[in-house]
């Protein structure tokens, strides 16, 4: 059996027994990467990403309970009060969010019984509250509420209340304007995307007239509003998770370009184009695409794409930021509870671990860029690899610092 098959083998070959096996011993690495980079003194955030990206993401929602708040640099030791139920008195947002939170009904697991579904509903309308309190420059929009019940269902209230005020003022934060400017600026990524990949579908979808607000439920929601299934979303979240706040948009992009042929058979007319995008697919290849979003990523970064002249005149505050909250999730360190266990264990006795952590071995941009093109798409293709020079132009430090 050659390399390459067992590599992509899914091994078409394979009998259905050893394919599983074969899966099942990669989950068991996977888990044992991830509980290794957690243990980390600093925490490994590069290790983490790779496992949230890669094919599978982070498996469990057990296991993203202990990840996610270490992909946001948020310390268990340092959350927010719990909300108060006084936080719905003379709240500008409370009505527009209780009939959200009343109608959310599809989005908590099937089966789940009334009075537990309404604990959460309540906690979820606490969450929202209070994170538009301790930062007013926030404006609620129709769609947050599905951002936050993702959290809420697999972190609880207390975590999901830290998480989703951090993702508010760093990937959400364009969303959160009084306009819809800096919402239709991030939207305005898609053309240009579709348009270096395939010419033909841009110029289709141009001649129609369709504009880009079919995927608007897609990005303001992170997909949470329109995909079924539970295990999509928070497979989609972990990529998220640790990827550029505008990877919701290239992962808008190979939706498009994963329906080409459908697309081009329609009528070439807003309504018909509109009405077939807008009703995403559930049966979606999911890793597929999550692969090919990293690769046009890596292809074309948001540096490149906004040199487009509808892209120059105005500024995100998500991707302006980004680069201070990448360097600060880097610079993390085990919560106390693990420090102290490891302080504990070690020869010198009580002192508290003051160690370095492991030094990233970096043998030239060799071995770094094929880690790069390894940890965020897991399956890249060839024009990634010859894209890369272009990718280290943007921010070579950021590259370097998630693929060590």
């Amino acid at each position: 059996m050659s390399t390459k098959q067992t590599k992509n083998g899914a091994a078409r070959g394979l009998p259905p027994a050893v394919r599983k096996q074969d899966a099942e011993s990669k989950r068991r690495r996977k888990l044992v990467e991830v509980r290794k980079a957690l243990a980390c003194d600093p925490v490994d955030v590069a290790a983490l990403r790779r496992s949230a990206i890669s094919e599978g993401g982070l498996l469990t929602n057990e296991l993203r309970r202990d990840v996610w708040p270490k992909l946001l640099s948020i310390d268990a030791h340092a959350l927010p009060l719990t909300p108060g139920k006084d936080l719905r008195e003379n709240n500008k947002d409370y009505n527009q969010v209780l009939l959200d939170v009343r109608r959310s009904l599809r989005r908590f697991p099937a089966g789940m019984q009334d009075d537990q579904r309404a604990v959460l509903q309540e906690q979820l309308i606490d969450v929202i509250l209070h994170v538009l309190r301790r930062n007013p420059q926030l404006h609620y929009y129709q769609g947050y509420h599905d951002i936050v019940v993702t959290f809420l269902l697999v972190v609880g209230d207390h975590m999901a209340t830290a998480m989703v005020d951090k993702l508010s003022t760093h990937h959400l934060r364009d969303f959160m304007d009084p306009t819809m400017d800096s919402t239709k600026h991030i939207l305005n990524y898609l053309m240009p995307i579709l348009e270096r990949v395939n010419p033909e579908l841009h110029d289709f979808m141009q001649s129609a007239e369709v504009g880009t607000i079919f995927a608007l439920s897609w990005l303001i929601t992170w997909y949470g509003h329109v995909l079924s299934d539970f295990r999509h979303v928070v497979r989609l979240y972990d990529f998220f998770l640790a990827c550029h706040p505008l990877m919701p948009i290239y992962f808008a992009a190979v939706i498009v370009l994963h329906r080409e042929e459908e697309v081009l058979a329609s009528d070439c007319d807003m309504p018909s184009v509109h009405h077939l995008l807008s009703q995403i697919p559930q049966d979606l290849p999911y890793e597929t695409l999550i692969s090919r979003a990293g690769d046009l990523f890596v292809q074309f970064p948001p540096s490149e794409l906004a040199k487009e002249a509808s892209l120059q005149f105005h500024q995100s505050t998500a991707i302006s930021t980004f680069k201070d909250f990448e360097l600060a999730s880097t610079q993390q360190r085990p919560d106390n509870v693990l420090r102290h266990r490891r302080a504990a264990a070690s020869p010198a006795g009580g002192a508290e671990g003051g160690g370095t952590g492991p030094v990233a071995d970096v043998q030239g941009p060799s071995r770094m860029l094929k880690l790069a093109v390894w940890g965020l798409t897991a399956t890249l293709g060839a024009a990634a690899i010859a894209a890369v020079n272009t990718a280290l132009e943007w921010a070579p430090e950021f590259v370097l610092r998630l693929f060590p």
